[in-house]
C-alpha cells in the first residue's frame, strides 16, 4: 500500500484503491470510520491505509458495511480482534455477514460467464485475494436507529437492496458525497465501460432490484459518486443514475 493509493476526495473524506476494490476512510479530527474493508488478502492494506493517513487502526470509531461480500468484509475481523472495531450494516444484511445465508457469485457462475472479457483475469486475482474463503463477521450488528449515524462523516445510511438483500449507500450530507457500494459503480475488471453503471447481472441476488434502487440513489443531494470499484465520478448523482440505467445489460 503506497500513498498514491489513499486520494482525498472530499473534505475529510479518502478513497484507498485497493487494486481491485475501493474502500474510504471519513476523518473527524482523530476519529475515523471505515467503510467496507477490502478482501481478506487486503486486511494488511487496510491498516496500512490508516496509518498513511497519519491514524493507528484503533482511532476507527465504527466499520460500515455496505454489504457482506468477501471483497468488502475482509478486514473485518482483524480489526475486531486486535481493536475491538464495531461494524455494522442494515438490520436486513446483518444475517448475511453473520453467513445464515450467503448471496455471493459462486464459482459454478464464474466459469459459465468465462466467455465474457476480463472475467477469468478477474477471478484469479480475486482468488488470490481470498474473494473464496469462507468468511463472516460474526459481531456485525444493525444501524443503531434512523437518521444520520453518531460517527466521523455523519454518514445517513441508504437502503439499496438488489446486489444483496440489505445492501445500503451511504450518503455524506456535508460534503455532498454519496458512497455507492456495489448499487452503483463506476468500472470494474470484468465490465469494458467506464463510467457510472451497473456491474454485470450474474454478480447481483436479484437483478431487478438492483435496477429499482437506482431510484433512490436519484434523488440524493450528492455531487460526488464512490463506488465499491471504480473511480470517483463528479457530477449530480442523479446524472450518474441516468448514464447507468442507459448501459444496463
Amino acid at each position: 500500500m503506497n500513498r498514491s493509493d489513499v486520494q482525498q476526495v472530499a473534505d475529510d473524506v479518502f478513497r484507498v484503491d485497493g487494486g481491485i476494490v475501493n474502500w474510504y476512510l471519513l476523518r473527524d479530527g482523530r476519529d475515523l470510520t471505515l467503510v467496507d474493508a477490502g478482501y481478506p488478502g487486503n486486511a494488511g492494506d487496510v491498516e496500512s491505509s490508516i496509518r498513511l493517513l497519519g491514524h493507528d487502526p484503533g482511532d476507527v470509531r465504527a466499520l460500515l458495511i455496505t454489504h457482506a461480500h468477501a471483497d468488502h468484509i475482509g478486514a473485518a475481523g482483524p480489526l475486531h480482534a486486535r481493536y475491538g472495531t464495531p461494524a455494522l450494516c442494515s438490520a436486513a444484511e446483518v444475517p448475511h455477514a453473520h453467513r445464515q445465508f450467503l448471496e455471493q457469485v459462486t464459482p459454478v457462475q464464474v466459469l459459465a460467464n468465462a466467455w465474457r472479457p476480463g472475467v477469468l483475469r478477474w477471478a484469479v486475482r480475486a482468488f488470490r485475494l481470498g474473494g473464496t474463503r469462507a468468511i463472516a463477521v460474526p459481531h456485525a450488528e444493525p444501524f443503531p436507529g434512523a437518521g444520520p449515524l453518531d460517527l466521523p462523516g455523519r454518514p445517513l445510511p441508504v437502503p439499496t437492496p438488489g446486489h444483496t438483500r440489505g445492501h445500503s449507500a451511504f450518503l455524506l450530507p456535508a460534503v455532498g458525497v454519496v458512497l455507492t457500494g456495489d448499487g452503483l459503480v463506476t468500472g470494474h475488471p470484468t465490465s469494458w465501460r467506464q463510467g457510472p453503471q451497473l456491474l454485470p447481472g450474474f454478480f447481483d441476488h436479484d437483478r431487478a432490484a438492483t435496477a429499482a434502487a437506482l431510484a433512490p440513489l436519484a434523488q440524493l443531494d450528492a455531487e460526488v459518486v464512490l463506488p465499491g470499484h471504480g473511480e470517483p465520478w463528479r457530477g449530480p448523482v442523479g446524472d450518474a443514475v441516468a448514464t447507468a440505467r442507459s448501459e444496463r445489460e
